[in-house]
């Protein structure tokens, strides 16, 4: 209605316009009267005056409505103009309802902007956030307590800390990881993560002081190996001592002195002995060969890191084990994509795991009806590479699952339990995984990754 009401004021200002001018022009033509032209022509003038003023007033609280939001003045309010009447009530209301929901909105963003503010400052990581030319956005009191650095005003201040950690912050990917040892009581763990804001790119780092929970997992790892060591030993050790006090025994009550001097054994007694003696042999032997396997988990060579075909190193495998493969008529089929494929690793270590994986798999497909084990190269959705080993063998009992990279831990008949750790421990050294995922009665498969 007040929209209409301002259409009725424009469309008679501007009748009276043309009116008073025809009206003038009529006269000055008829009667020729100069002095009255011009009352008529200053009236025409007067009324143009008042219609410019009263199209612009409407034009003036739009602009002011339009600044106070681009420039966030919510102070303006919009009140009933007196020149326009009644006509412009329903726009000042709305005008004024706009500002305030604006008001209310900012004031909730500077609420959870203050919350935001007060729980990164109380939050025991340290974060800090830095823009594409390293200026420092924000950093909480916990990274400031925790990298002591004075001054931090920019990203490459962190070089005053450590040269090795400014060098692998700047090298972090968006969603990358990676700990590094700074002294003795610093081991940091970085996380990163990236944002615009304002059309300007942001990158949001974490920082963790990882030291205690690496010391209590150490702690918890030597607990778990002692456990083992201890196991592992006692059951050679306690069946040794109880034979060894039980073969004594016989040797001094069935040991006969004859006349001559010379000693005299029984012939079961002797037989008692040897194989006594034999028994101590063989379980000497398998503690020797558990230390050994022990000492070549605890002696893995650091990786020689090249970059090389994983097509050439399939095919290599494939050859070694191909006697092997025929004779228990299981196929290897490899699935390389690209086929151009290259992996940054130890080609001998990463060789030794694909081979130990085959071995299992094909002692896991004993009563398979499909026999074919398959190898599987290739890049996952972030480009990082990966091998699979898959085999459609008897698969993994899910409370096995989680147990079987624990060293001296097996699943089969034979064998120390060192193979997968080993494995794992490798790929650890490679800065990359090996994971494991088996659907029982129906396929196991091995993934390495790189990365």
């Amino acid at each position: 209605m007040g929209y209409k009401t301002f259409a009725f004021g424009i469309i008679w200002r501007v009748s009276a316009i043309i009116g008073i001018a025809y009206l003038s022009i009529y006269f000055f033509l008829q009667a020729y009267n100069l002095v009255q032209g011009l009352m008529f022509l200053l009236i025409v003038l007067f009324l143009t005056f008042n219609l410019i003023s009263y199209a612009t007033t409407t034009n003036k609280k739009i602009t002011r409505f339009l600044e106070s939001i681009r420039y966030s003045d919510f102070s303006s309010s919009f009140t009933k103009d007196s020149k326009l009447g009644t006509s412009f009530k329903e726009m000042n209301m709305s005008f004024n309802e706009v500002i305030d929901a604006f008001k209310k909105t900012r004031a909730e963003k500077e609420e959870q902007m203050l919350f935001l503010q007060i729980m990164i400052q109380h939050i025991n990581t340290g974060i800090i956030s830095f823009d594409s030319n390293g200026k420092i956005g924000v950093i909480n009191g916990a990274a400031k307590q925790l990298l002591q650095i004075p001054q931090f005003k920019d990203i490459h201040d962190l070089g005053k800390l450590s040269v090795d950690l400014l060098k692998k912050v700047l090298a972090l990917k968006p969603g990358g990881i990676f700990s590094l040892k700074i002294n003795s009581e610093l081991h940091l763990n970085v996380q990163s993560a990236a944002f615009k804001m304002e059309g300007n790119s942001w990158t949001l780092l974490s920082f963790q002081n990882i030291k205690s929970e690496l010391q209590r997992n150490e702690l918890e790892a030597w607990q778990n190996l002692t456990k083992v060591l201890r196991h592992e030993i006692m059951n050679s050790m306690t069946p040794i001592a109880s034979l060894a006090n039980s073969l004594g025994i016989i040797l001094e009550e069935d040991t006969k002195e004859n006349e001559d001097g010379t000693l005299h054994l029984e012939k079961d007694s002797f037989l008692d002995l040897s194989e006594g003696l034999e028994t101590i042999s063989k379980r000497s032997s398998g503690l020797v060969y558990f230390v050994n396997a022990y000492r070549d988990y605890t002696n893995i060579p650091q990786p020689v890191l090249k970059k090389f075909e994983v097509k050439n190193l399939i095919e290599n495998i494939c050859v070694l084990l191909k006697e092997e493969m025929q004779k228990a008529n299981i196929k290897i089929i490899p699935q390389i994509h690209p086929e151009d494929l290259k992996i940054l690793a130890d080609q001998d270590l990463i060789q030794m795991i694909l081979i130990n994986l085959i071995k299992n798999a094909k002692e896991a497909m004993e009563l398979a009806k499909t026999r074919e084990i398959r190898i599987y190269a290739g890049n996952d959705s972030q480009t990082v590479p990966f091998i699979q080993v898959i085999d459609y063998g008897e698969g993994i009992v899910p409370e096995a699952v989680d147990r079987i990279f624990v060293p001296f831990f097996t699943t089969k008949k034979t064998g120390s339990g060192i193979g997968l750790a080993i494995s794992r421990q490798i790929m650890n050294l490679h800065k990359g995984s090996l994971e494991v995922d088996s659907k029982l009665g129906e396929k196991t498969i091995f993934t390495l990754r790189f990365g």
